[in-house]
Order: C-alpha cells, then structure tokens, then sequence
C-alpha cells in the first residue's frame, strides 16, 4: 500500500477515527461493519421507466470514471482502507474508461459501449436495477440502472421533478457536496481539519470569492429579478432540489446510512447516532457555483506577471526592443495557432492599442503579494509558508483548475450517415468521488440526461436534450482586470474617484481539532482579504514611486449564480430545437467557456462569457489606473455590472465543415489571456487528425472516437517539435556514439507513431520507453540551453514564470501536478518550434522577435542540442522519474499513471496515462422532432 501523504488524499484524517469515538478497536469494527455494510437498500423493480421522446436511435453514449456511487458509509469506507473492497458503482466506469486506451485501434461502432455507457433515454425493463419514491413522493420516482448506477428521475410535477434530483444528488454526492459548500466559504478547515491540503484548498478559493453570506444572498437575488419569469423558476427549482438533499439527510440520519466521512471528521458519532448534518441551503448553492465558476469559467488575471516579465524585458533589451521580445513571447495573436472558428472570420477582442493609456507597471522590486493568512496559533503557526500556500491545494485540485477538456465536431456532410457527429467533453480532473454525476432528468419543462456539478444538478449541465447534444471547453478569455488604487492615509484607504475611501476589511476564522491520522494538531488562524470597488487586493507595490494596492476585477465577481438561467434553457426541450436557440441559451451563461453543439442536421459553436467593453484605448494585458478614465465602460461597482460585447462578437458558427477545441484559441482576432497559443498547440493534435478525416469523409462514430483517442496518447513534443530538432541535429553526420544511439531511438519512437503507450494491454511497460525517457529528461534541458544564454537567467526566469516550459504527463514539477492525466497545454512547444524553424532557414510567421538557439547559427544550435541530448540520455529511468508516495523510482508508467485523488474515505487504483475528457458523449443523431 502507497505511503499517505498530503500530495495523496485532501483529507489526511479519513484514515483513522477521531480517538474519542473509541472504536478502532476489533471487536468494534466488527460490530460497525454489521450494522452498516449498506446504505437504504432500494426496491427493485421488474418495471421500465418511462422515458421521453429520444431522437438519437441508440447512438447516443457517455462514460464518466470512476463511478456514480460517490457516497459511502463507515463500514465501506473501513473495508475499502483494509481490503480494498469497493462499494456499489463507485468504480465500475473506470476499467472501461481506461480500457479505451488499449482497445481503440479495433474498435467498431457496435463495440462503442464497450468502453461507453448507452446513454439513451430511460432504463429498459431487463436493466432496472431499483426503483424509489423518494420521501414517499407520488409526483417523482427514481429508477437506476443496472450496469452503471445511474439516476433515472422522472417526474410528474416540476417540484417533484427537482426534488428527486436533489434526492438522488444527495445520494451520490452528499459529502462531497457539503466539502465544496464549505471550500466557497472558506470554511474547509473547520469543516474537515487542519491538513495541508485543506488549508491550501480553502485559501485558493477564498482569495478570488471572499464572500459574505449577505453577498451570496444578494447574487440569489439578483438572478431572480433579472430574469423574470425564468429567473423565479430558477429560484423554485433551486428551492424543491434543497427540499429533496435535506429530505435524504434527515432519512439517511435516522436510517444511519450517511456517508462514513462524516464520523471520521467528527461529525456523527458512530455508536450512539449524535451529531448532525446541517441542511442546505439556498446560499449553498451559490458558494458550490463559485467554486466551480473559479476552477473552470475565469479567464484572465495575470496582468501583474505580465507587467513583471514586459519591465525584465525592458530592462535587458531596453525598452523598445524589449517590448518587440515580450510581444513575440506573449504571441496574442499567431498566424500560426490553430483556431476553433477557422473559416477566416475575425472576432477582435482584447486587441492590442496602438497608444496604450493607463498602464500603471510596477516599479522594478515592489511587488508584494498581500498575506491571507493571519493570527496563527497551534499547528497553524508551525506549518511552512509551503504547505499553507496554494501551492498544496494544487496537488489536489490543479488538473481541474487548468483548461484540459476537449471537442471533436464534424458536419454531417462528411460523416458516412449524413448525420453529425461528436465526441466531446469537460476535463474536470480526476477525483475520488469526481466533480460531476451523471443523471436524467424527465419532468415538465425538463427532459436531459449528462453530467452536473454535484450540488448544482438541478439541470443537466453537459449532456443531451431530446434530439440535441452539448458539451464545453474551458476558454479563457480575459474577463479580470487589475487596476492600481492609489493608497491615501494609511495601507488600507485609497483614493476612489478623487475620494479617500476606507477598504472593506472581510475575514473568515477557522479553528481545527488534533488529528490521529496524519500528526495535525488543534489549531487555527484567520483568512483575511481587503475589498475595494475595484475587487479584492492581490498585490502591493509602488508605481512612479507611489504607493499602491494592485486589486483584481472580473466580471463575474457577483455574479457566479446568473449563469443558471443558460443552464434551465439548454434543458428546456421547448426551448432548444434548433442551432441558434443552443446559441442564445449559451449567451446567458456568463462563464468563460466554448460550447458545442450537436444535432441529427445541425453542428454549432459559441464562446460564451461577459466580456467586459473596455475603455477606448487600455491594454488588458497590464495593470490600469484605477480612474474614471479607465474602467470598463458604464461600469457600476455597487453591481459590479457593466457593458458587455454583444453576441455577435463573441466567437461563433453554425454548420462549419468541423470543430476541434483543446483550450486552444477561438478565433482570428480573439486574444485569450493564455500564453502559448502559437504555431504548436495541444489542439494541433485533434486539428490534424479531425481536418485528415474530414478531407477523406465518411467519418464514422467509430472514427471520430480513435482520433480523439489517438491523440490522447500523442506526445505533443514528439509529434510536432521533435522532427525538427533531429533535423538540426542530422544536417551533419552524427559521430558521437551515445548521441547517434539517442538519435536512432528517437526516430524509431516518431515512426511508431509518437505515443505513450503501453506494449500490450495491462504491461504497465511503455513500448519506445527509452525514447520516451530521453525525452522527457531532454525537453527541459534543451530549453534552457537555447533559451537562457540569450534571454539572460531574469527575463528567461520571468518568463518561465508566464508560461512554463514542460508539462509532460510525469511531470510533478508542471502546472497541472503528478498524476492528474492531463498534459501538454502549457509548455514552451511554440517557442521552440518557431526558433529552430527560423534556424533551419524555413519560414516562420509569427517568428520569435531573434534567433535564440545557438544565436541564429545551426552549427552552434546543432552543439547545443548534441550536448544536452548526450546529458539527458545519459540519466537514469529512476533520475528521470523520481518517485513519489504512489511509485517507486525509475518506474515509468506509473509516474505517467492516473491517480483517482481522494476527495473522501474510497480510494481507487491507478489508470495508465491518457490526455482525455474526463466526462465525455460520443452523438450521432439519426432524426429531428
């Protein structure tokens, strides 16, 4: 068994009851096990549950690992920690899920669901697993599937109808549902305990949404009265689905079958039944959505890195010249980078001014973060600035905060059936229990089935309607601004339009019990954040020798809960039928995301948002003064609402030949606050493989599916970079025999085809593994090599610091963390390539503002490339892979593995490494109503 550390499970204390429950003890185990080996059993049924009119004629298919059952009682929990039992459906999608990964190259459209989940409407009377009234209800029954778990909810009244989708949400998810309400309050700690991670969980999120309860509330009402009709249905669905969570923990208390975490963390006792578990309540729900509004829908806020990276450039080159460096780093706009919407047309968003106003730089060696944390005491004020930092929390949540989901869309006109096809899906990293449930729900005014938000099921976030299918990437475009206030009287009042104002001082408490499990003692400290109009303070700093507070602004500040309206009209089969209706439901979510869409005649695209309308002249890249003249145009701050672009300049397309997404850029024009969008991307492998497809047509589900999975096995340096580097490398004839051996494996490795994977099924042994290892120990090494002689160790360390150079799938150094499965968004791919391009003589659009390697000379740039290749292939596998409290050193495809990471008491095994959704739909519908 793996040692637990921190980096493996968010809440260390699972392991081991509190000591004053007392019963570690055999005899007690055996007691608790009887008495609690099962939840509410559920009647089964011989009956079929009714489903609604499905349009997809059994063409239809998801997958959603590890499994549906994310709730599990104490007995479970000590058996799956001692034996590694699982309980029902709580990894049953995994092996499947995995399995695609060694199975794709045979796969056929009658084998889809094998690896897919038969994601048609209703259960088929032979497959009804149970069947429950939930609470007794006669307007609302329930009924799960046999081969997955899933949450059929079918109802004959909208409150009912919602009511059993928060029953069954309950059943799923309750714990991790009640971990996330206390994450958007910044409440973890005392919620669950002290542990590194937690602590770093809760200060990520707190930092960016210090909310209060008055500030929840308020977003709850602002929703409502904006939108009419809809938006008081909102409110009475929301109502009815807290009714049906608060309904299943009042039963699963009185039937003691609630999740074992919560006697674990202290919060029932396990013998006498005391304790409870707070209801939920409609503030919840906005603290969950801000959570995940975070994570996945916020693009932007880098201005300050931006501004410290442009000032090293500055410095080296001076300033003209240093600005012309920084600009070809920052590739806002490349000729080269694959596109989303790539018929021509432009969407001009974030644009670079001419004549730049109100930037507000930083002066050199000022910028301070402001501190969160204050008045520590016991364990608190003993652990290191690095486990308290967010730095922990990125070892548990990090591969969902990234971008990571991917699309694959293709117009009927090239598929075999004349019909389109997708194969799409979120990345939200992977999570014991994950982050998303899959259901159907069935009522009026409701018919969908996908993947929600747990704690946000109310609707089908990602899935299908009737005779439609949607999905989503995360996109990225700038929404936060940072604006520099002026301090005035002391560190904590600035100047507001001419006005000395007092900053808003919000703080949150938390105070945690000693643990036995993992050595945390009591302790506590206080969460502290100053709010201005401008948003909450992130930086101090001077500017022209004045003292200011760098705040960051984003439009969705306030505003996590507005997005909801979006979510009710994509399942409103009387709203969505056609391609423009998808589109306009789109519009009213306020998220930073691209979505997809997909119909037995139409395909569709929008880039979804508030984007903010920016004064005439700002750059967005870089911190503004915070003056009139500045803002976001008919900004009001006592909303924080403004003008935004319309709809018809955000990225969008009805019909194009076909969609590829990997968090790659939208459009002509369109400038994302990303790094890297340039001539190699992570989207140029599903671009590549989807236009080759699409230029031979006939494409097939079974088609479109091994591409989507073939480039999930691709390493993006290998397959795009690394032939032109063994160009520079072969203009003359290798003579030394340890680089001319790395060289011959290299190549073997790129005419195999470039991928990690396995030499068959189940080896847990790479094919090409020394290839694959001179890789990953070549790709930083040669970087730097060719890099930093001329960028100078500052701007190349700045630069580092806006974009990383490596993210492959071992590496624990990388953005994203070991084991989290996603990898090659953020990497210095496009530098590299444009840089040896230029060297070789070929053309480049878009080129790096100079030649860095070997300073424009091949045989120079040749050397360098020999002599880091001679040193990384001479690193053994265990140097390479280092090891980690899950795999032993030098152990290659376990350093790739992916990790279930434990966000509650069941953990799961490693899956091999693939760079794949996590929820994904596989769509070819056959007719239309």
């Amino acid at each position: 068994m793996p040692r637990r550390t921190p980096r493996n499970v968010l809440f260390d204390k699972l392991r081991t009851p509190r000591k004053r429950t007392g019963f570690l003890k055999a005899a007690s185990v055996c007691v608790l096990i009887a008495g609690l080996l099962s939840p509410l059993t559920r009647a089964a049924a011989a009956e079929s549950a009714t489903a609604s009119n499905d349009y997809c004629g059994g063409q239809c298919s998801d997958i959603l690992p590890p499994g549906e059952n994310g709730n599990a009682t104490l007995a479970q929990i000590l058996l799956n920690q001692a034996f590694g039992t699982q309980p029902s459906h709580a990894e049953d999608q995994l092996g499947p899920y995995a399995n695609l990964a060694t199975g794709y190259s045979g796969l056929t459209d009658a084998k889809i669901n094998t690896f897919f989940n038969d994601a048609s409407f209703g259960v088929p009377s032979d497959q009804v697993a149970s069947t429950e009234k939930p609470a007794g209800r006669t307007d609302v029954t329930i009924v799960r599937d046999k081969k997955a778990g899933v949450p059929h909810i079918t109802g004959t009244t909208r409150y009912g109808t919602e009511f059993g989708a928060g029953y069954a949400a309950a059943e799923d998810r309750l714990w991790l549902m009640d971990v996330f309400r206390h994450v958007g309050r910044g409440q973890l700690t005392t919620f669950a305990g002290g542990a590194a991670a937690n602590q770093g969980l809760e200060q990520e999120f707190y930092r960016n949404a210090p909310y209060t309860e008055a500030d929840l509330q308020a977003q709850i009402d602002n929703a409502v009265a904006g939108n009419g009709a809809r938006g008081q249905q909102a409110l009475a669905d929301a109502n009815a689905y807290l009714d049906g969570i608060n309904s299943y923990i009042d039963a699963s208390g009185s039937g003691r079958y609630f999740p074992g975490e919560y006697v674990l963390t202290g919060h029932k006792d396990a013998i006498t039944n005391a304790g409870t578990i707070d209801h939920f309540k409609v503030t919840d729900l906005v603290a969950l959505a801000s959570v995940i509004g975070s994570l996945f829908g916020s693009g932007g806020g880098g201005e300050v890195n931006n501004a410290l990276s442009l000032i090293a450039a500055q410095s080296k080159y001076g300033v003209e010249q240093g600005t012309k460096v920084w600009e070809s780093f920052r590739e806002r706009n490349d000729a080269e980078a694959a596109l989303t919407v790539h018929d021509g047309e432009s969407f001009p968003y974030a644009s670079k001014p001419d004549a730049p106003k109100g930037e507000a730089l930083p002066d050199a060696g000022s910028v301070t973060q402001e501190p969160l944390v204050y008045d520590r005491t016991g364990s608190a004020a003993t652990a290191s600035a690095k486990t308290t930092s967010t730095a922990a929390a990125k070892t548990t949540l990090s591969s969902a905060r990234r971008g990571m989901s991917n699309a694959l869309v293709v117009s009927g006109k090239y598929t075999a059936g004349g019909h389109p096809i997708a194969v799409f899906g979120p990345q939200t990293g992977y999570f014991a229990p994950q982050l998303l449930m899959l259901q159907e729900i069935q009522g009026p005014g409701i018919s969908a089935r996908g993947a929600s938000f747990a704690g946000l099921s109310m609707y089908v976030e990602l899935g299908r309607g009737q005779d439609y299918s949607w999905s989503a990437t995360t996109s990225g475009q700038d929404i936060i601004d940072t604006y520099a206030v002026e301090l005035c009287q002391d560190d904590y009042h600035y100047l507001y339009r001419g006005t000395c104002t007092a900053m808003d001082k919000v703080e949150q408490k938390n105070a945690w019990k000693p643990t036995t499990a993992d050595g945390t003692a009591a302790g506590s400290y206080t969460m502290r954040v100053w709010r201005t109009k401008y948003g909450p303070v992130e930086y101090r700093a001077s500017v022209g020798g004045k003292k200011v507070a760098y705040t960051t602004l984003r439009s969705s500040y306030l505003h996590e809960a507005d997005s909801i309206i979006g979510f009710q009209m994509l399942n409103d089969p009387g709203y969505v039928k056609g391609p423009k209706d998808f589109q306009s439901a789109a519009q009213h979510i306020n998220y930073t995301f691209n979505w997809f869409y997909a119909d037995s005649q139409h395909t569709a695209y929008y880039n979804s948002g508030d984007n903010p309308v920016r004064a005439q002249g700002v750059d967005a890249e870089f911190p503004l003064w915070a003056q009139p003249a500045y803002e976001w145009q008919n900004w009001d701050p006592a909303t924080n609402t403004a003008d935004y672009t319309p709809a018809s300049a955000h990225p969008n397309s009805v019909d194009q030949d076909y969609y590829i997404s990997w968090n790659n850029k939208q459009a002509k024009d369109y400038t994302t606050a990303s790094w890297g969008d340039g001539s190699v991307h992570r989207g140029n492998l599903l671009e590549d493989r989807v236009k080759k497809l699409v230029a031979a047509g006939g494409v097939t589900r079974t088609k479109l599916v091994q591409a989507m999975a073939d480039a999930a096995l691709a390493d993006l340096r290998a397959e795009d970079v690394l032939p032109k580097l063994l160009k520079v490398i072969n203009s003359s004839p290798v003579t030394d025999s340890t680089a001319a051996d790395a060289v011959s494996k290299l190549q073997a490795w790129i005419t195999a085809g470039a991928k990690r994977t396995e030499t068959s099924a189940g080896s847990k042994t790479y094919a090409n593994a020394d290839a694959i290892r001179i890789l990953d120990a070549w790709w930083p090494q040669l970087v730097k090599a060719e890099f930093e002689p001329g960028l100078g160790s500052d701007l190349y360390t700045a630069f580092t610091g806006n974009l990383p150079v490596d993210e492959a799938p071992s590496a624990g150094h990388g953005p994203t963390g070991s084991h989290a499965g996603s990898s090659f968004q953020y990497g210095w791919w496009s530098y590299v390539d444009k840089d040896i391009r230029a060297v070789l003589g070929e053309s480049v659009q878009g080129g790096l503002a100079q030649q860095y390697c070997g300073g424009g000379s091949l045989s120079a740039c040749r050397d360098i490339l020999i002599s880091t290749l001679k040193q990384a292939a001479g690193l053994t596998a265990a140097q390479v892979y280092p090891g980690d409290d899950l795999c032993s050193a030098g152990d290659q495809w376990c350093a790739d593995s992916i990790n279930q990471r434990t966000l509650g008491g069941i953990k799961h095994g490693k899956i091999s490494w693939q760079n794949r959704p996590t929820f994904q739909q596989v769509v070819e519908y056959t007719s239309h109503r």
